[in-house]
Order: structure tokens, then C-alpha cells, then sequence
């Protein structure tokens, strides 16, 4: 039960350009109702000297809540931080369901305000942790991060939708159209006409010095181009004008790729430089105990997560990463085919799916990355569908983190009979001890 009965509770509906500010008095009734904010310096300070009288003329600390909207509300956040105002966020699926309760449809600022005041005042809910600037500008660089990841993957898309018109059967020739040697090869022979034209020898010395695989794999090429370039001259839609395609989609890759780079040495820079808490970095060397993770992946997990604290169970960090499966049930029908639920982060999925690759891929010595992992993939789960395994893996890769997070142990891959055995000794020596 809330404990806000007696002292005053400040609701702000948060938009792009201003806040709507209600508050209600200790014994409930309103306060004010409707009072515009703007977000500037001026508007901030208004508000702050009114929340200073509300406090003054009831001579008691008063509550502020204002609802989450991904990133206009963030800026009044800190602020009002910063001004020792105790400020809390609401997550807005519990506002709006509290604004359907209503038997009326109402959707206006001035409600919405109000709304968060009294669910505020009168409900037990939840609120959003405190993030520190430090803290959101890494997890807006990592953001930063997969949205050029996604630019670049869907430049290449185009360009590789362009090749089946201008150049088809490329792909023959080059199944990764923009690995090392055949963005050299495109970005030197654009069209079919340039490399029916080039210099036999000086192709397959380009071939062979860009994949160094060799003279015989450069010559077998170098035919299999031939043929392909042949054909694709004849069928291919104005091929003479995909070199200038070609000269734009090189240009912007290797932009996106650049960036891309920069993009994680400042990651990794800020990280080194900024004051985050040793827990943070710690967090990060545990996370880094997992086999196939990478820099940007476990970087990406922590600051998706927050903090493992806000977690008192492995499943809800499984349904923060809206890993867990929907519910499909009415009277007595209950759906079999249910889904994952893909609430919560998007982005930390993004990074739990790279690592759940990983982990059920063999190394380059044939070694499974993580033999638990892949025998549950490969063996245990082998008659359900690719995808299924899949997400189950991802499952349990979510609470051997919140395992390692929470006893502060990094990960060690064990064989479940054994770990199970372990398990149940040091449960009977603690029974024993305190027996």
C-alpha cells in the first residue's frame, strides 16, 4: 500500500515540448490543476519554485511523478534531480491502465496529469530505478551503435536487391557481397563489360593477394567471373550505369563501417574514463566469462538490464528481455502455439541472440564454444523447431547471468547431473550446520 496519505503528490504528463503539472494535497484534493511547463530553463525553474511552495505551505517533503517517454521526459528528470527534488518514473503501462479504467474515453494532458497525481498518491506501484548521465550516455552510444549496424545492413540489402538486376549471378561468385574480397573485386571491376576488358593475370593476382587462397583457387575463380560476367552482359538491365551504384554503395559502407569503429573504441574509451561504479566494471569482467561474448555484447546486456538488482528472480529477467512465452487462455481453451512475448528491450534480445549463437557453435578446433549449451541445442532439444531451441537457449543463458550477476561468480560451464549433485551437498552441509 502506498504511504503518500499524508503529504503532497505531484503528477507531470511529459511531452515533447512541455509538461502538464497537477498536484493534490496531503488529504487528497486538488491543488492545482493544468499548469503548463515548457522545457527551457525558465520552465524548469518554475516548475521547481512550485513544487519549493507546495513543500512550504504544507511543511512536509512532497512526491513527484512523472510517466516514461522514452526520451523527452529525461532532460526534466535530471534536472529535477539535481535540484534535490525527489522525482520518481512510472512505467506508462501502468498509467494507461489506470486511465482505462475510466468508463469514459479520455485522452488530454490535463487528465493525464491528474491521473498520475492520484494512481500516484492512492496505488502501491512500482517505479523506474535512478540512472545516472554517465550511465545513459553509454547506453545511448551503445543505441547509437545497433542503429548503424542496422544503416549499414540495410545498404547492403539494396545493393545486394541492385546486383540481381544489374549484375545477376554475382552471387554465384561472391556469397558475401561485401567481404574483403568482393567489395576489392566490385569496387575495381563495377560492371561486367570491366572485367570482361581487365587483364586476365591481373584479376587473379587481385583475387589471390585480397583471399590468399592460392593461385588455383584465384584461377577457378576467375573463370567461374568470366562465365558470370558473359551472361550477366547480356541479360543485365543497363549494366554500364551500376559502376556509379557501385562507386555510391562503396563509399557509404565503408562510412557506415568507420563509424561503426569509432563508434566502439568510444564505447570502450568512455568506459575507461568515465566514474562508473567498480560494481559496473566488475559486472562486465563476469560477464566477459562466457565464451563467445564479445565487448559490445555484454556491454550491451548491462546497460539494457540497469542493474541486477532490480531483479529479485531469474524470470523476471527472463520477461524483462521478453523471453518468456505469451499466455493464450479463455475459460477452458488454452493455446499451445504461444510466442514469446518480446516485451522489454529489443535491443538487449539482439545481444542475447548473438550470444546464444555463439554458444552452440563449435570453435575452429571442432569444440563446442559451450558443450552444455550445444548438447541441450543439438541433443535434447533436437525435435522441436530451429527457432524454438533457439529462444530455449537464450532462456537459459539469461539465468546463468542472473546467477553470475547475483553471487558475484563468473560462469563456469558444468554438466547439469553434476552441478545438481554439488547443489544438493552444500545444501546438506548447510542443513547439517545449522541442524
Amino acid at each position: 500500500m502506498a504511504n503518500y496519505y499524508h503529504i503532497p503528490v505531484v503528477g507531470i504528463d511529459v511531452a515533447a515540448n512541455f509538461s502538464v503539472v497537477s498536484a493534490l494535497k496531503p488529504n487528497g484534493d486538488i491543488y492545482i490543476k493544468n499548469v503548463k511547463i515548457m522545457h527551457s530553463h525558465d520552465g524548469f525553474t518554475k516548475l521547481v519554485t512550485l513544487i519549493q511552495k507546495i513543500e512550504k505551505e504544507f511543511n512536509v517533503k512532497s512526491k513527484v511523478f512523472c510517466e516514461s517517454t522514452g526520451i523527452y521526459h529525461l532532460t526534466l528528470f535530471h534536472y529535477l534531480i539535481d535540484q534535490k527534488i525527489d522525482i520518481n518514473v512510472i512505467n506508462p503501462l501502468i498509467t494507461n491502465s489506470n486511465k482505462n479504467s475510466n468508463i469514459r474515453k479520455v485522452k488530454t494532458d490535463k487528465f493525464d496529469s491528474l491521473s498520475i497525481a492520484r494512481l500516484s498518491k492512492y496505488d502501491d506501484i512500482k517505479v523506474s530505478s535512478y540512472v545516472s548521465e554517465e550511465f545513459l550516455h553509454l547506453k545511448f552510444l551503445v543505441r547509437d551503435y545497433y542503429k548503424m549496424i542496422d544503416l549499414r545492413a540495410n545498404l547492403k540489402k539494396a545493393f545486394s536487391n541492385n546486383l540481381y538486376i544489374y549484375y545477376p549471378g554475382f552471387h554465384k561468385a561472391f556469397s558475401d557481397t561485401t567481404g574483403k574480397t568482393a567489395l576489392l573485386f566490385i569496387e575495381t571491376y563495377p560492371t561486367p563489360e570491366s572485367i570482361l576488358e581487365a587483364d586476365k593475370l591481373e584479376v587473379i593476382n587481385l583475387l589471390q593477394n585480397s583471399s590468399r587462397k592460392g593461385s588455383q583457387w584465384a584461377k577457378t575463380k576467375y573463370n567461374t567471373i568470366i562465365e558470370i560476367a558473359t551472361s550477366a552482359k547480356q541479360i543485365g538491365i543497363n549494366t554500364p550505369c551500376f559502376a556509379n551504384k557501385v562507386k555510391r554503395f562503396i563509399e557509404t559502407y565503408k562510412f557506415y563501417s568507420n563509424q561503426l569503429d569509432n563508434l566502439s573504441a568510444e564505447i570502450m574509451d568512455y568506459i575507461d574514463s568515465a566514474s562508473f561504479s567498480s560494481v559496473f566494471k566488475s559486472n562486465l569482467e563476469l560477464l566477459k566469462s562466457f565464451k563467445g561474448i564479445g565487448d559490445i555484447t555484454a556491454i550491451t546486456l548491462l546497460t539494457e538490464m540497469n542493474a541486477i538488482e532490480n531483479f529479485a528472480k531469474s524470470s523476471q529477467l527472463v520477461a524483462f528481455f521478453g523471453i518468456d512465452p505469451g499466455v493464450n487462455q479463455s475459460g477452458n481453451f488454452k493455446g499451445d502455439q504461444n510466442k514469446m512475448s518480446k516485451r522489454g528491450t529489443a535491443i538487449g534480445r539482439r545481444a542475447l541472440y548473438a550470444l546464444a549463437l555463439a554458444s552452440i557453435r563449435k570453435t575452429k578446433n571442432k569444440v563446442p564454444m559451450n558443450t552444455v549449451l550445444y548438447d541441450y541445442y543439438h541433443n535434447t532439444l533436437k525435435s522441436k523447431k530451429k527457432k524454438v531451441r533457439l529462444v530455449a537457449v537464450m532462456n537459459k543463458l539469461l539465468r546463468y547471468i542472473f546467477s553470475v550477476l547475483k553471487n558475484q561468480k563468473p560462469y563456469e560451464v558444468r554438466n547439469p547431473k553434476i552441478h545438481k549433485k554439488m547443489f544438493l551437498e552444500a545444501n546438506s552441509r548447510l542443513i547439517t550446520k545449522t541442524a
